[in-house]
């Protein structure tokens, strides 16, 4: 068990390091362009523009039963789905990229993949202010539900990390899996879902309903909406709660254990 207990202590005891280290790569990322750090911010902001056209414009989605203007609906869900695709995909390749480190006997190698997620988190915090500040500028001003927020992001933020310690050990043995991985997230955006409303399409086919609601971020995306937009706490759906933390922690034991028994391994195939 103490390898278990080992590893978030590590964490804790190189907290500073891992600030600075996740600063730098937010910092280096786009470095070299002209416009360096502006891309973080524009990449999301066009895809939330174009999915908006396609189903409001286009398709026109999400009209009549939605209490809020489907924009609205459309970025609350989008937006931390943004931060878990840019964490897991930079925290799978997390010791790739970091080779240099992780050959160095003396260095830390467990604090790289939780690195990468801060780095994303930098960028996701920017986009609920923005969020916050749209949904303001339609008239919905803050309120104490927003205050779920710090929990939904820190829920998210633990399960990626899960899910990240795993797939950047195994990625170093077998590099497909990152193709695998952006293939599940290409997929994963619907079946979450963020563009189309489940409760209400799917009242037909409960059985479907239920099933896409194992998915964890599902509970993260729903959450985000809850406080935004159904002004509902994360208590009210105390099954639903349960699951995801009993995953989550199934997650992030199943990641610790495999990182520390490959991480023998990595400096040598690396």
């Amino acid at each position: 068990m103490n390898k278990f207990f080992s590893l978030p202590a590590e964490i804790y005891q190189s907290r500073k390091m891992i600030y600075k280290l996740a600063k730098n790569d937010f910092k280096t990322k786009f470095a070299g362009s002209y416009f360096g750090i502006v891309w973080a911010f524009v990449h999301p902001v066009v895809t939330i523009l174009v999915y908006w056209f396609v189903f409001q414009v286009g398709f026109r989605a999400g009209r009549g039963s939605l209490p809020v203007p489907f924009v609205l609906y459309l970025v609350a869900g989008i937006v931390p789905w943004f931060f878990f695709q840019d964490s897991l995909t930079g925290g799978t390749n997390a010791l790739i990229e970091y080779s240099y480190l992780v050959k160095k006997v003396v260095f830390n190698i467990s604090v790289l993949p939780i690195v990468k997620i801060i780095s994303a988190l930098f960028v996701h915090l920017f986009f609920v202010c923005f969020i916050t500040l749209l949904y303001c500028l339609y008239g919905h001003l803050p309120d104490l539900y927003y205050l779920q927020l710090f929990y939904y992001t820190g829920a998210l933020f633990l399960l990626t990390l899960g899910l990240c310690y795993t797939t950047s050990a195994v990625v170093i043995f077998f590099r497909d899996l990152t193709q695998v991985i952006t293939i599940a997230l290409q997929v994963g955006i619907w079946l979450t879902p963020i563009m189309w409303i489940a409760e209400e399409m799917l009242t037909d086919h409960p059985i479907i309903f239920k099933i896409l609601r194992l998915n964890p971020v599902y509970y993260i995306v729903s959450g985000y909406r809850d406080a935004f937009i159904y002004k509902r706490w994360f208590w009210e759906q105390p099954l639903w709660t349960l699951y995801f933390w009993v995953f989550t922690a199934a997650v992030f034991v199943l990641g610790i254990w495999v990182f520390k028994r490959l991480r023998v391994h990595f400096a040598d195939v690396l």
